[in-house]
């Protein structure tokens, strides 16, 4: 038995795809927990419809993330942070910092947690970060620390 599965489900396949099972697991359970539906002519339309919607939403998020990527790249990411005499910061900085900065400076909202830093922050100059907008799509920005 063929069915289309609604959402994800483990060791037999992700969300919208067409799966071959057993007719006792398709009709016993999957389809009554709303797991799939039955693979016939009109649902198999209604998949490849929904692929079509889905590539159009990817695609339109590609290009969203490429002038995401050419915006943050043009300048390096000022960044003030409070200093003791010697020019070390009080504490160091963080990937929050990071992001409102970006919001502060670019206009762009991205959360924390895409936010790498490769090495700790506790002085004043230049450093990197990466921010990872996932499917394999990530920058590396630049970032200057300078005193408050």
């Amino acid at each position: 038995m063929q069915v289309i599965l609604v959402q994800d489900v483990n060791n037999l396949g992700g969300a919208h795809e067409l799966v071959t099972v057993k007719d006792g697991y398709g009709r016993n359970f999957l389809i009554p927990q709303k797991l799939a539906v039955e693979a016939n002519s009109s649902n198999i339309k209604m998949l490849e419809e929904r692929r079509k919607q889905i590539a159009k939403k990817e695609e339109k998020l590609l290009a969203e993330i490429n002038d995401v990527i050419t915006v943050l790249q043009q300048s390096p990411l000022k960044i003030g942070a409070k200093t003791g005499t010697s020019g070390k910061i009080f504490g160091s900085v963080t990937s929050v910092q990071v992001a409102r900065a970006i919001r502060e400076q670019k206009g762009y909202e991205i959360d924390r947690r895409r936010i790498v830093i490769t090495e700790d922050i506790k002085e004043l100059g230049n450093y990197k970060a990466k921010i990872d907008f996932g499917k394999g799509h990530e920058t590396e920005v630049d970032l200057e620390v300078i005193a408050e």
